[in-house]
Order: C-alpha cells, then sequence, then structure tokens
C-alpha cells in the first residue's frame, strides 16, 4: 500500500508549520540567557514576540492571497527563505530596537505563511471543511487557565 503524494504534502506542510512556529516561540526558551547576555530587558526582548504575533496575524492574508495565486509551493519557499533570513539578522542584532524589528517584523511575516492552512490541505477540499469545523469546536482558553468545551454561545 503506497502513500499518497497528498499524504506527503500533509506531512510536509506539518513539518514546516512545527519549525516555522517553533522557532517563534523559542524565544521563550531563551529570553532569560539573551537578557542576561545582552543586558536588555525581558520586557524588552519579549516586546518582539508581540510585534510577531500583530505581523503574523496580518502576514496571513497576504500570503493566503500569495497562495491562490501563485500557488503553495512558492509561498511555503519564500517564507522559509524569509524565516532563515529573519533568524539570522535577529542574532546578529547589535540594538534591542533592530531585534525587536528583525525579529518581531521578519519572523512574524515568515510565520504567517505557515499558520495558512491552505498551505496543508490544498489538495484535500472535504479533510480541509472538516478540519475547519473541528477547530471551531477547539476548547477556548483566557489565558488565565480557564477553558470552556466549546465557543461561548455569542461566538458560535
Amino acid at each position: 500500500m503506497g502513500l499518497s503524494y497528498r499524504w506527503v504534502i500533509v506531512g510536509a506542510g506539518a513539518l514546516m508549520t512545527c519549525v516555522g512556529i517553533g522557532a517563534m516561540f523559542s524565544l521563550a526558551v531563551y529570553l532569560q540567557p539573551m537578557s542576561m547576555e545582552t543586558g536588555w530587558s525581558r520586557a524588552g526582548i519579549s516586546s518582539a514576540m508581540t510585534i510577531d504575533f500583530l505581523t503574523m496575524g496580518i502576514a496571513g492574508f497576504g500570503w493566503g492571497a500569495a497562495s491562490d495565486r501563485f500557488g503553495t509551493r512558492p509561498v511555503v519557499l519564500s517564507s522559509a527563505v524569509l524565516l532563515g533570513l529573519g533568524l539570522f539578522l535577529a542574532s546578529r542584532s547589535a540594538s534591542l530596537i533592530e531585534f525587536q524589528l528583525t525579529y518581531g517584523i521578519l519572523v512574524g511575516l515568515a510565520a504567517g505563511a505557515f499558520f495558512c492552512a491552505d498551505i496543508i490541505f490544498d489538495s484535500f477540499k472535504r479533510l480541509s471543511l472538516a478540519l475547519y469545523r473541528l477547530a471551531e469546536r477547539r476548547p477556548w482558553c483566557d489565558g488565565g487557565g480557564a477553558c470552556l468545551p466549546a465557543p461561548p454561545p455569542a461566538l458560535s
């Protein structure tokens, strides 16, 4: 029984998502050592993550449109190059503002492409719809630890 090429695409998309989002979330692991090594405040370094999230959310719209227009391969390739460039430049930052802008904007732009679900499920139309429906019923958390089994009725 051979592995369908579509499942290879799903696996590659999942791997790229893990790499992209893992690189983004690794900042929390390196926060204290970076603060001690550079002398930058932890709040200043953490603000790069805020910029990252904002950029990622906005960039997702652009990456989705680019995916529709050019296909998913060029989008994934360009975002992977952008991720590498952003991480490289952020590692060479000499000032806090330079780190915030390179990490926040470049890595956020790249991660916005990896969150675009159309990249993984481009050829699985029914599976895609089922997963979107399933995602609508995911637990909703308020950040303080209280989770609801489904979205509040006003949000359904």
